[in-house]
């Protein structure tokens, strides 16, 4: 099997985090390869971004190429508990950045960050799969099975493992570790939505508290249609027999606001499932690689961190990538890994808080304090590096202790 490429960096996976390391890379100078299992467009969920996604997105030089794509706006998120409302507008947060961002299908997205990317003189390879990676002093040997079976070998000085779910290293090199989060389940479909025009905000994202442990997405596109979806555990799911389809009507007409809306709509596809979706690795990189995206851990859909944790990883590795090539010297550790670990910790914070209720104080407490929203509102807005924020800087601290004020306030 000859050598069929040689490269400055391979960059593995054609997703955000993947388009978004190789563009700036190639912008910069570095001759870049991606290969891509997947052929796109392909479905893939996690739709609604943040606004901090926004700057990795400008760096990278694709920010009008996505706007080009008349994707719907996001100018927060919406919360609703029974006939509780708590409403986030970027516009009021605590950290100086982006107001606003997207809402998008991701098929759409995706595809188009890799077309810049290939506009851009980047070479990219769908259906092309990473069988072996061999590292050696001062190059990598990546093995790869093209579509019709045959395999071929590429030369990288360096790899920006940017695989997704797919976690192409962390699978090869035994780095995969089981994360920490409790196991949950989405059931979820993108629908018509000829009703939309009938809700209040009805192009908001809006999330649904079904019962203390489940809640539920409602994405409205652009393009019309809206992306819904259940999330909790299991054992929930259980409760609801029959085919897919069968289950989602089923739970459409257990929440009366999604019955309203979407009772009579069409579904774009058979509802699907997903299970046990958190996980971890032991390192973000290694001799020779770094890790991007949901390769290094990903946790919950509930506050959209995917995405933004998959952007601003391809951003900072791809800086240190390009700064590691030139000779200089970098710190892996505490620049990167430490450095996203603190962002991960932050979404942790508030994901585990949802799940266990103590946001749902916060969130839907009486006279709440808009300085204290305006900080959490920077948190769901991907600001959560942002060490001027105490609920950024001592978020677990701050977050519990402020529940355990509003729960003795409300019962004196």
């Amino acid at each position: 099997m000859s050598l069929a490429k040689s490269v400055d960096v391979l960059v593995i996976g054609a997703g955000p985090s993947g388009t978004i390391a190789a563009s700036i890379l190639h912008n910069s100078g570095l001759s870049v390869q991606i290969v891509e299992k997947m052929q796109f467009p392909r479905f893939v969920i996690g739709e609604s971004l943040l606004p901090r996604c926004m700057e990795a997105l400008e760096e990278a030089g694709m920010l009008e190429a996505v706007k080009a794509k008349h994707f719907q706006q996001k100018d927060g998120a919406k919360f609703v508990m029974g006939d509780q409302v708590c409403d986030f507008n970027f516009s009021q947060q605590f950290t100086p950045g982006w107001l606003w961002t997207w809402q998008v299908p991701r098929a759409d997205f995706d595809k188009t960050l890799a077309d810049e990317c290939e506009k851009k003189g980047i070479s990219l390879s769908y259906q092309t799969e990473v069988t072996n990676v061999e590292i050696f002093d001062d190059h990598s040997i990546t093995t790869v099975k093209l579509q019709d079976g045959t395999e071929e070998k590429i030369r990288a000085r360096f790899i920006v493992d940017g695989s997704g779910y797919g976690r192409v290293i962390p699978t090869l090199f035994g780095l995969n570790k089981p994360s920490g989060q409790y196991t949950r389940k989405t059931l979820f479909c993108h629908m018509t939505d000829p009703k939309r025009n009938e809700a209040f905000e009805p192009n908001r994202i809006i999330v649904y508290v079904h019962n203390p442990n489940t809640w539920i997405w409602v994405i409205p596109f652009s393009n019309g249609n809206t992306s819904v979806g259940y999330v909790g555990s299991p054992e929930f799911f259980d409760k609801f027999n029959g085919t897919p389809e069968e289950q989602f009507r089923a739970l459409i007409a257990a929440q009366p606001e999604l019955q309203e809306r979407f009772g009579d709509s069409e579904m774009l596809w058979e509802p699907r499932t997903l299970q046990s979706w958190s996980a971890t690795t032991d390192t973000f990189y290694g001799k020779g690689f770094v890790l991007t995206g949901n390769v290094t851990e990903f946790l919950d859909p509930v506050f959209s961190s995917g995405v933004t944790l998959a952007s601003v990883s391809a951003q900072k590795a791809a800086n240190m990538v390009i700064r590691h090539l030139k000779g200089e010297p970098v710190d892996w550790e505490n620049d990167y890994m430490q450095s996203m670990l603190k962002g991960v910790d932050v979404f942790r914070t508030y994901v585990n808080g949802w799940y266990d209720g103590t946001l749902f104080k916060i969130f839907f407490a009486e006279n709440r304090n808009p300085e204290i929203m305006s900080q959490i509102c920077s948190v769901l807005a991907g600001y959560v590096w942002d060490e001027n924020n105490p609920f950024v800087k001592n978020h677990e601290k701050n977050v519990r202790t402020l529940a355990r004020y509003l729960d003795a306030k409300a019962t004196v």
